[in-house]
């Protein structure tokens, strides 16, 4: 059986009492943090199980025998083994048929042992070979990767909820470009999220309520040694101040602010100026009252033709901070800081 990580994992979590941990398990992937939320939600499982766990690493195939060993094992405390298995080496012919034997029996109730054998991504080719039969036909296959951002994001909002957050959509867009596709540092600032704005949150507490969270307080909990921020930044492009934005910006780049948080910053009041020339509502797009006379003030710089490059300006930056095109960012983001202001530094 194949199964995608967030369908296990969550299905782990949220009736451990009721998860057997039995039989083979392989996780594959190349996302190290995932295979240990898997091992980590596993451990009260074995426990409760009275599974005594062991981690063999497979420096060669012979290695196998050493795993058998450890699943054919009696002992006096424990009465069954959790055996997790690191490593890309192959079992071979009799190590493959004495795989099958154990999973048969372990579906027949026969054996309670588990063994949860944790690789790096194997493709399609792979799982459909002799080696994964036991695991596909008998066990369980976890796929452990990320194929697109919004998976990222799904397995991101369990964790949310676990830590009692609840982030509107600005906070996410934040987190997903501040982190840009890592999974552990998106991980860290919804974990520092959690102490800063939700301390009375605890794993045993199951109904407590949600702490929601804005872009701002989501700026607050990512890690930032500038003495300005991006709302600074916002204030001032809006206001039209450009020698305060040329003053943010110098102090982002020497503090290293993330070009991409900076971008994302720039990007929203971009969008959003777009929006009210529209005639979009300024509620409905997330522009609280007391910043309406900022935002009507930078409409009022603006026409149809002012804006018109915003797009192209936003793709280069992007690009240059991907290292797609050799202009440093910070040139881009300063001229993108300045466009809002309604100063053009070139014709």
């Amino acid at each position: 059986m194949n199964q995608p990580f967030l369908s296990v994992y969550s299905r782990i979590m949220t009736n451990p009492k009721q998860q057997s941990a039995t039989g083979l398990w392989l996780a594959h992937g190349n996302e190290p943090l995932m295979s240990q939320w898997l091992v980590d939600a596993l451990r009260p499982i074995w426990l409760a199980q009275g599974q005594s766990v062991t981690r063999i690493e497979l420096v060669s195939a012979k290695t196998w025998q050493e795993v058998l060993a450890e699943l054919n094992s009696l002992s006096l405390f424990d009465p069954a083994n959790a055996i997790i298995v690191t490593g890309n080496h192959k079992p071979d012919k009799e190590t493959q048929a004495q795989l099958i034997e154990f999973a048969s029996q372990a579906q027949q109730g026969q054996n309670d042992n588990h063994l949860l054998w944790i690789t790096p991504k194997q493709d399609k080719r792979a799982l459909s070979a002799k080696w994964a039969q036991a695991f596909n036909q008998l066990g369980l296959i976890i796929d452990c990767n990320l194929y697109n951002e919004q998976q990222r994001q799904d397995i991101l909002q369990g964790h949310a909820n676990h830590f009692g957050l609840q982030l509107n959509s600005e906070a996410w867009q934040l987190l997903m470009s501040h982190t840009q596709n890592h999974l552990l540092s998106a991980y860290q600032s919804l974990w520092r999220l959690s102490y800063l704005f939700s301390p009375q949150i605890t794993a045993s507490s199951s109904n407590q309520a949600m702490v929601e969270i804005n872009a701002e307080q989501m700026q607050n909990g990512l890690v930032s040694e500038s003495s300005y921020s991006v709302f600074d930044l916002s204030d001032a492009m809006l206001a039209g101040n450009a020698p305060q934005v040329v003053k943010i910006i110098d102090a982002l780049k020497h503090t290293d602010e993330p070009t991409t948080l900076v971008l994302w910053s720039v990007s929203q009041e971009m969008r959003r100026i777009q929006q009210l020339m529209d005639g979009k509502d300024p509620q409905s797009i997330g522009i609280w009252r007391s910043k309406q006379r900022l935002y009507q003030s930078a409409v009022n710089r603006h026409n149809f033709q002012s804006t018109q490059n915003w797009s192209a300006l936003l793709l280069k930056c992007d690009q240059s901070i991907k290292g797609i095109i050799k202009q440093p960012a910070w040139e881009l983001l300063l001229q993108l800081s300045l466009a809002v202001c309604g100063v053009n530094l070139f014709a």
